[in-house]
């Protein structure tokens, strides 16, 4: 069987009623919606898609897709035969579409087939225009979200009690919610241990790039792990998960804008002797909404814009400021 490609996207769906003061922005490369009821009609579009093409067939075959928004009612779609990133894609062959809306559907075409999207669900069909499948809108969630804090960690920020672990933070600021805002560095530091921390990064369909849902996780203060809106991209350095400047994630395993997302990191800091002479690199093992990303990676030095370069003492948990409303919950530490 052919490796088909999703093609189009949505076709019916209900406009969200958005007030001047909601959406009167949302054509700036900086406007960013904290909340589905401020995100608007293409934010119910954008997601994952997923589903057997040629089932019941001798040769069926799990196939994936991304719908990512790209603003003024645009999208792009990525496909994955085997299944979405992180759920049966092998990493090899992918297909990349941009969509054309023709009435409440928006199709994505290739050389393998096309997909259309209407009623919240995808229908693939080969080049030669017959039907082969249907992908469903699925919305994963990390199995790790909403980990409790062992015994013995120290919780750095809770969302259920959010006054009382703000004081936990130098420069600590929180939403009406109680959620933890970017640019806070904790008081306590660290030098070996396991990290958890829950993300939420803002819908901003008209960014692109380091503009797109911008911060980043800086573990000892030091060694950046990026937080951005890389929801379909290629999986980089300097996108979801990768280690600023130093190594991409093994895969790109960013979830669309406004969900909740976890990373379990593992980190131990380089080792000096007491000549103060380097005798081991620092090491980190990150997990990124479940799946492993970096596998015990040594880490040379540190990365760019972090609040601490001194390798040979302990450091803080440095949350960026990149100027992007990106979310915090669930913090905690077990040294």
């Amino acid at each position: 069987m052919k490796q088909f490609t999703m093609c189009a996207l949505l076709g019916c769906y209900a406009l969200v009623a958005l007030t001047p003061a909601t959406y009167a922005d949302s054509k700036s490369p900086k406007w960013a919606a904290t909340s589905v009821e401020e995100a608007g009609p293409d934010f119910q579009i954008q997601g994952e898609y997923s589903g057997i093409l040629g089932e019941g067939s001798s040769d069926p075959l799990k196939y994936g897709a991304q719908v990512i928004a790209l603003g003024d009612g645009k999208f792009r779609a990525v496909g994955y035969p085997g299944g979405l990133p992180g759920d049966g894609w092998n990493q090899e062959k992918k297909t990349t579409t941009e969509g054309k809306k023709s009435g409440n559907v928006i199709s994505f075409e290739s050389e393998e087939g096309r997909g259309d999207l209407e009623d919240g669900k995808i229908t693939i069909y080969d080049a030669e225009g017959n039907e082969v499948g249907v992908l469903k809108k699925v919305n994963r969630k990390s199995p790790t979200l909403g980990k409790k804090a062992p015994e013995g960690a120290t919780v750095l920020f809770d969302s259920s009690k959010p006054l009382e672990t703000l004081k936990n933070f130098n420069n600590g600021r929180i939403t009406e919610d109680g959620l933890l805002k970017e640019g806070v560095t904790s008081k306590k530091t660290f030098k070996d241990g396991h990290l958890h921390l829950e993300f939420q990064l803002p819908f901003m369909p008209q960014a692109r790039g380091q503009g797109r849902s911008n911060s980043g996780c800086y573990v000892l203060g030091r060694y950046e792990v990026q937080i951005l809106d890389s929801f379909g991209l290629e999986g980089k350095d300097n996108e979801c998960g990768g280690i600023y400047k130093l190594g991409a994630p093994d895969v790109n395993m960013c979830f669309p804008p406004l969900a909740w997302q976890t990373y379990d990191i593992d980190f131990t800091s380089a080792k000096y002797d007491k000549e103060g002479n380097k005798t081991a690199k620092a090491r980190i093992t990150v997990k990124h909404n479940g799946v492993t990303v970096h596998n015990d990676r040594e880490i040379d030095e540190p990365t760019p814009g972090g609040t601490n370069k001194d390798e040979a003492i302990a450091g803080p948990l440095f949350l960026q400021n990149h100027s992007n409303p990106v979310r915090f919950r669930n913090i905690w530490v077990l040294e």
